[in-house]
């Protein structure tokens, strides 16, 4: 066994690399097969990606543990969110606005673009990670007695005492370790871009519902300082046959539609970039592991973008599955079935209590059933009217909970 690896990880991205580093800093050294090539720092930098992710207390807290977060060239931190339904009366606010940059205690969070976190996660696993490839295809995954083994397109077989699979959505791991997938196909598409108001967004993350579904505008870094904090990044939630008709709108008349159906909560709206649309689907693993393999975050589970949440709980997949690996291996044990048992016991309830409750929440917001509409406002305004309840959800949201009992709690 003396060829066999102690660990590959198929996925280089934020989920997998975060999982690399964590693992490199307790003293197991993974290799890493990532499909995508070196990135250019430059032209990463120089271009304005419409899209953001919403990172929580909690995914802060392990970036900057493994030296990530302070080598971000941007992100837009925000101070409060405010959430409300155009054909209701009931409303939630977090936090508060904000006149100037925030500070990092009073964040609650920080939007950040994924190609940003790609670059700098990739640039530390170069620095790192002692194998770390780019541009590598993996064409085979299969069990064998006591490691898996996994073919690459260029003929090297490797073998390993644990696999884990982040490679996405669409895992290839996954399927070829026979594990089923539930699918819940919401009918709903998202469209994404990137829009200037004529109002500052004055760090508040804001989401109305609509009739059609939830849109929120996101605070996002410019490139211009001078435009910083004018401009957002949008998630408009549709049914697919709307998003398709809005899709093919002129940019002038998608401005003119969004700021409509935005009810003006930042002004007009002025610029757009970079629309795209992409269908929305929960996913959930049946099974996080099989032995001497680990499924981590979106492998194992998908969500609704609804609250922005899914990149966060896959960075707690990672810290999770690291801390159960090098609490055992300071035993002398490693990558134990029951060790592996142990994560998914730990992150599969969570996790699909989040996808269900999401769920839950899209479908209540958008109902015009009149009784469930007036308990969705009665219980938004008692929810807004209590600090017990705005404080828990606060906790829940920050993802710190999740942390708990681990090497990496704050």
């Amino acid at each position: 066994m003396s060829d066999v690896l102690d660990v590959v990880i198929v996925g280089g991205g934020l989920v997998g690399g975060l999982t690399a580093l964590l693992l490199a800093q307790g003293g197991v050294q993974a290799t890493v097969l990532d499909a995508a090539p070196i990135l250019d720092p430059e032209h990463v930098k120089s271009m304005l990606n419409p899209r953001v992710l919403a990172l929580s207390q909690a995914t802060i807290h392990l970036l900057k543990a493994v030296n990530v977060w302070n080598d971000l060239p941007r992100q837009m931190p925000y101070t409060g969110m405010h959430v409300w339904n155009k054909n209701g009366y009931g409303e939630i606010e977090f936090g508060q606005v904000s006149q100037f940059i925030p500070t990092a205690d009073q964040a609650l969070g920080s939007m950040v673009e994924p190609s940003l976190l790609n670059l700098v996660i990739q640039q530390k696993m170069l620095q790192q990670i002692q194998d770390y490839r780019t541009q590598v295809k993996v064409v085979r995954v299969e069990q064998q007695v006591e490691c898996w083994c996994v073919e690459l397109a260029d003929g090297q077989i490797l073998k390993t005492r644990l696999l884990i699979g982040a490679d996405g959505a669409n895992s290839f791991v996954r399927d070829q370790a026979y594990i089923g997938l539930d699918v819940l196909d919401y009918h709903q598409a998202a469209i994404s871009c990137a829009i200037k108001t004529t109002q500052p967004h004055q760090y508040v993350a804001r989401q109305i519902f609509l009739p059609t579904g939830p849109l929120a505008f996101l605070p996002m870094a410019s490139l211009d300082e001078q435009e910083n904090g004018y401009w957002q990044s949008i998630v408009w939630t549709l049914p697919e046959d709307y998003a398709e008709e809005y899709s093919a709108f002129s940019d002038a008349e998608f401005i003119q539609l969004l700021t409509r159906e935005s009810q003006h909560m930042l002004g007009e709206v002025i610029d757009v970039r970079s629309r795209a649309r992409f269908p929305l689907k929960a996913r959930s693993a049946q099974h996080y592991v099989k032995a001497g393999l680990a499924l981590i975050g979106d492998a194992a589970h998908v969500i609704h973008p609804l609250a922005g949440q899914g990149v966060n709980i896959g960075c707690l997949d990672a810290a999770v599955l690291c801390d159960v690996l090098l609490h055992d291996l300071q035993r002398g044990v490693w990558a134990h079935e029951q060790t592996l048992r142990r994560y998914e016991h730990q992150r599969k309830g969570q996790n699909a209590a989040m996808m269900h409750s999401m769920s839950a929440i899209g479908w209540l917001e958008t109902t015009e059933i009149t009784p469930l509409i007036f308990a969705r406002n009665f219980g938004l305004r008692q929810v807004n009217r209590s600090t017990l309840f705005k404080d828990a959800f606060m906790q829940q949201a920050s993802g710190l909970h999740g942390l708990k009992n681990t090497r990496y709690a704050i």
